[in-house]
């Protein structure tokens, strides 16, 4: 089995964990069975502590992100039938969620993630199609997804899940437009972010890593012609009784702000 050395390639498998850890509660919000063989015992057992810190906390935020971009996804199943998965890490989507059969699931990671994932999931099938793209994102890619089946002239949706934090300021903007310019009217895109403020004061060993931050999200997307609602973790829709932590208001900037994101392409040209 191939291994993944690198430590925000490896925080894909904390997550499995994380998940992992969910899918055995009776109510839990999800089932992924299997999360915990991607994880792996060894990540099981040194995530679990910190796991139950957030969910005492009140701030079970992969939990809660999962089933929302988890709902995000079912709510465009019957109208998109191609889905990109940037920054995909240990995603189980593809096997887990109820696909119509004519789907394309396109998963961008890099090529060790990507060669961990299938060296585990070998002999596991997915109702849908399944596009595997090892690429590190900074790199070009445009072309491996149009090779792979991709079709510019239909709607998409793009996913961005514990992803967009890791660029730079220049290579947030500089994805956005490609992503707008492979995106037909009627795409969606689904994404969180975090304010400049978490950036600039977490000291967590894997926030360290952590470069942009938005204050706001829908300026930012509507500069690529998104028109986007968004909203805080913890928030009616974006808590599910189990994110019971208050962030505070948006407009007290001086304060950390979690950010979930849902965008619809819009008809007219980006300036």
């Amino acid at each position: 089995m191939s291994e993944i050395k690198d430590l925000v390639s490896l925080s894909s498998r904390m997550m499995a964990a994380v998940r992992a850890i969910e899918t055995q509660r009776p109510s839990g919000l999800f089932k992924d069975p299997l999360a915990a063989l991607l994880a792996g015992e060894d990540i099981i057992a040194e995530i679990t502590p910190g796991a139950q810190q957030y969910e005492d906390n009140g701030t079970p935020i992969v939990i809660v992100r999962t089933r929302f971009f988890d709902d995000f996804l079912m709510s465009n199943r019957c109208s998109i039938r191609q889905v990109v998965i940037l920054g995909a890490g240990m995603d189980t989507r593809a096997f887990r969620l109820p696909w119509l059969t004519d789907t394309h699931i396109y998963e961008l990671d890099r090529p060790e993630v990507l060669q961990y994932k299938t060296s585990v999931l070998v002999n596991i099938q997915t109702l849908c199609h399944r596009h595997l793209i090892s690429v590190d994102i900074r790199e070009p890619w445009v072309d491996k997804l149009i090779a792979s089946g991709y079709q510019v002239e239909i709607p998409s949706v793009w996913l961005m899940e514990g992803f967009l934090y890791y660029l730079s300021e220049k290579e947030v903007h500089e994805l956005l437009k490609i992503i707008t310019q492979l995106s037909a009217q009627g795409s969606w895109l689904g994404a969180d972010l975090i304010n400049s403020y978490f950036v600039s004061k977490s000291t967590g060993e894997l926030s360290q890593h952590w470069k942009y931050g938005c204050d706001e999200p829908e300026k930012l997307l509507s500069a690529y012609n998104w028109e986007a609602s968004v909203l805080q973790a913890g928030d009616e829709g974006a808590n599910y009784d189990r994110f019971t932590h208050k962030f505070q208001p948006r407009n007290v900037l001086d304060a950390p702000h979690y950010f979930f994101v849902k965008a619809m392409k819009g008809s007219r040209d980006p300036h």
